[in-house]
């Protein structure tokens, strides 16, 4: 397989830590999908911004981070995988208390947070504009 395509000098894949992750992982194919989407989603959506999201892996979570034209990427939401692709958990990052926060319902762009992985980008870009 192909690495991913890359948006603005980044691709939308980083994995992390991929020692000891055999039965709480994401699947590669999973994995694969995951990175379309949001290759597809810095295109499509972010085409003329200088924005880009990018996604981590670590056992059965999704971390996206976005890149906002700076030195580093900022953590955005994790998704924990569900084994299915239109129900991930989301969990909005909090940058006053440095931590993911799954009960976390009241924030800008909430009501995009439906379980894909488009939304929770959606949700990310109206959060955290």
């Amino acid at each position: 397989m192909n690495p991913p395509a890359s948006y603005a000098g980044h691709s939308a894949l980083q994995d992390k830590g991929t020692k000891n992750m055999a039965a709480k992982s994401i699947p590669k194919d999973v994995k694969a999908k995951v990175v379309d989407i949001i290759d597809r989603f810095n295109r499509d959506v972010l085409a003329d911004d200088y924005r880009t999201y990018i996604a981590r892996f670590k056992g059965n979570y999704l971390f996206l981070y976005r890149d906002d034209g700076g030195y580093k990427p900022g953590p955005i939401c994790r998704l924990r995988y569900t084994g299915d692709m239109t129900k991930w958990v989301f969990a909005i990052y909090r940058y006053s208390t440095g931590r993911y926060h799954p009960d976390e319902c009241f924030f800008p762009g909430e009501d995009w947070a439906d379980g894909t992985i488009e939304g929770a980008m959606k949700s990310g870009l109206e959060a955290y504009q």
